[in-house]
């Protein structure tokens, strides 16, 4: 019997299009629950696409996505939410009108158990302490790396057991990325499964178990994270070193 993981994500052969732009073209991944697993790529290599068709935001032409064991093509998006599913957006799509409390509620929305609720709440706050300080203030008045914050906090509120990640450092200072890449480490470790797309290959292959890298819509490379760090065609390609 294997001691292996079960597969909690599989993509098999995805087809995605843009009116006549094949933009995905062939996609097979999968993601094993308890890992970290990212995506790395070029600026329009389709790592947000991807996301978008996992997540039923777009609908593939071709190929198969399968979210524990059951395929999730057609799916809409609120009842992945429902089944664990969720993402944090590119861009954080918070609620800038609205309270830092009233967005994290929002992550909550598919939710009844009020107790429940409050108490993730409160560890929203216990894992981001500067969302605490800022409850009662609104969200666009928060700065960059604050709004992350709580982007991903709002999407723990819907209790994610696959969360996917997209673009979490794009526009923040160094030490705002280390802070919530500790706390994206610290989220794994609760148990909650992760499927990040980071354009910062550096900050993504340190902080996960395996990579794929993606390039004009195909995966190019797949392996251990480790490994890739020190495969010479990344390295050339995506870290900014000579091979």
């Amino acid at each position: 019997m294997s001691d292996a993981p079960a597969t909690l994500l599989d993509l098999k052969d995805v087809n995605v299009f843009y009116g006549a732009i094949h933009a995905l073209r062939g996609v097979s991944l999968e993601v094993r629950q308890g890992e970290v697993v990212t995506l790395i790529g070029a600026n329009g290599a389709g790592k947000t696409t991807t996301l978008a068709a996992i997540c039923g935001l777009l609908k593939p032409r071709s190929g198969e996505i399968r979210y524990g064991g059951e395929s999730i093509v057609g799916a809409a998006a609120h009842t992945l939410v429902g089944r664990g599913l969720v993402m944090a957006p590119e861009g954080r799509g918070i609620f800038p009108a609205l309270t830092v409390q009233e967005n994290l509620l929002l992550g909550a929305y598919s939710r009844r158990d009020k107790p429940g609720i409050a108490r993730d709440l409160q560890r929203g706050f216990d894992i981001f302490p500067r969302l605490a300080e800022r409850r009662s203030q609104k969200g666009g008045t928060l700065s960059g790396g604050e709004q992350q914050m709580l982007a991903i906090a709002r999407a723990l509120m819907a209790q994610p057991r696959l969360l996917l990640l997209d673009e979490p450092s794009l526009g923040l200072a160094p030490l705002v990325v280390q802070t919530i890449f500790a706390t994206v480490d610290a989220i794994n470790r609760e148990g909650v499964t992760i499927l990040l797309v980071e354009q910062n290959a550096h900050v993504a292959l340190k902080h996960s178990h395996r990579a794929y890298v993606l390039e004009s819509g195909q995966i190019q490379f797949s392996g251990a994270s480790a490994a890739l760090r020190n495969d010479p065609r990344v390295k050339a390609a995506y870290l900014g070193e000579g091979t």
